[in-house]
């Protein structure tokens, strides 16, 4: 690290007592040969918050395992972005109590965006007393001293929520165990200041935090150095990069940046917000071939009535105008979106005009969601709440109509000789194109590297082809 003041980064001494808390565990684990267990749900960032949380362990002298069996350490990566991911989580904490009755030196950690909501913080220390500590998103850097504190025999820890994510820390020293050597995740902000109306995002991962364009620069330039291929850059919404700094750089500049470093990579990037999708932007993309030609642009739904009541801030016509530039510029580009079903006054009009969005945009593929109620936001008290069986009926016919224009836009493809990066392992026979579409390969190849394959066949959900060269 340099000695530049460093907006938004952990002081010195939380740097410092990080770093002591795990030496000391260290030392105290290090006869033991102890093994740490890593569970994680939800989305990308919790994925690369994971490999953080990983790199801690490893720093600790954890061996990390594939099985909480037998593990010394275990730490649960909690997603909140629906119901049904928080009940998941629950159950797995819930079966974690027997391991930890054969076990009783076991330590349980609980993180992520679902303990970084008070009342289940307080659930967890109430009703989970095998649970040692949680510990919320923007406090990864605590771990160490939390497993510290159980390893001397003090008391369980838990969060006051609140004053945790009204902290603008973040370490750039946590070190890092990535899963893969040819895929790698790289946060280059946290936290949300969108308030969408159905998310609780903002409120578990707290306000926008860029970080310096000097750190994701040296990241990058250490992944490619040692032979990464797929870069995928992290934010809750990465177009408004750097608006927190004061040193110009917003997310095109960022990428003119990062696509300046030598090498043969390819760049990704998730999730972008229609209203932050600049022409600059996508001419970045287009003059670039190391970014990849796939832009993932949520749209949500397809009626300006709801997008308002998501508090979206643009409309169809905004977002069809984006489209509209995005393939003039890169008439290769594959564009993908999320949709919300069943938002709570959604009518049938609304709804049909969702569906008539699909065939005008043509995405490549969406992922389709049942509104959920999120406690805390204001869609969950709003009136006109969606009956669970039309949401159902709703989904049915989006997801269709999406499967026969999916199938269309793939068959496009036929006959075409595409790069493709093939998936880790000493042997596979799938990989991904540049536009992260599937592709099965005829027959079995090298794992991680890019090969050139001849598209033979194409369906709704992907493509197949041979191996041409590698």
């Amino acid at each position: 690290m340099t000695e530049l003041h460093r907006n938004n980064i952990i002081s010195a001494d939380k740097n410092e007592a990080m770093k002591r808390a795990v030496a000391e565990v260290f030392a105290i684990m290090s006869c033991r040969a102890p093994k740490a267990y890593i569970m994680t749900f939800g989305c990308q960032q919790n994925t690369a918050d994971s490999e953080r949380l990983a790199g801690l362990a490893a720093a600790m002298g954890y061996t990390v395992s594939d099985s909480p069996e037998g593990a010394d350490l275990i730490l649960v990566n909690t997603c909140a972005v629906r119901e049904h991911a928080e009940k998941r989580a629950l159950s797995v904490i819930g079966q974690l109590k027997h391991i930890k009755a054969e076990n009783p030196s076991l330590i349980i950690g609980v993180g992520g965006c679902m303990v970084s909501q008070q009342h289940r913080a307080d659930t967890l220390k109430k009703s989970y007393p095998y649970v040692d500590f949680s510990f919320c998103t923007t406090e990864l850097y605590r771990v160490p001293e939390l497993v510290l504190s159980r390893l001397r025999g003090q008391k369980r820890r838990f969060p006051d929520v609140k004053a945790s994510l009204e902290s603008t820390d973040f370490s750039e020293d946590v070190p890092v165990c990535r899963a893969s050597r040819s895929h790698a995740w790289v946060s280059i902000m946290y936290g949300c200041n969108n308030f969408c109306s159905y998310c609780i995002v903002p409120y578990v991962r707290g306000r926008e935090r860029s970080r310096l364009p000097e750190d994701i620069v040296a990241e990058v330039t250490e992944l490619v150095n040692d032979g990464c291929l797929d870069i995928t850059l992290l934010g809750q919404n990465v177009n408004s990069y750097g608006h927190d700094l004061c040193c110009g750089v917003n997310f095109a500049e960022l990428l003119r940046r990062l696509t300046a470093i030598e090498g043969d990579f390819r760049l990704r990037f998730m999730t972008s917000h229609p209203k932050d999708a600049t022409h600059e932007l996508i001419d970045v993309i287009a003059e670039n071939k190391k970014l990849a030609r796939h832009f993932h642009l949520p749209m949500q739904s397809g009626s300006d009535e709801i997008l308002r009541k998501m508090n979206r801030r643009y409309n169809t016509e905004k977002y069809l105008e984006t489209v509209s530039y995005m393939r003039e510029k890169i008439p290769d580009i594959v564009i993908t979106s999320d949709i919300i079903v069943g938002f709570p006054g959604e009518t049938e009009e609304d709804f049909e005009a969702t569906l008539s969005m699909l065939d005008r945009v043509g995405f490549d593929m969406i992922y389709a969601f049942n509104y959920s109620p999120r406690s805390g936001t204001p869609a969950a008290t709003a009136e006109n709440q969606i009956p669970e069986e039309t949401k159902k009926e709703r989904f049915a016919r989006l997801v269709e109509l999406q499967n026969a224009i999916s199938e269309k836009k793939n068959a496009l493809e036929l006959g075409k000789t595409l790069r493709v990066l093939t998936d880790d392992g000493d042997s596979v026979t799938t990989g991904r194109t540049d536009g992260n579409k599937l592709v099965r390969l005829s027959r079995a190849v090298e794992g991680g590297r890019f090969c050139e394959v001849k598209i033979t066949d194409t369906d709704t959900f992907g493509l197949s082809g041979d191996p041409v060269t590698l």
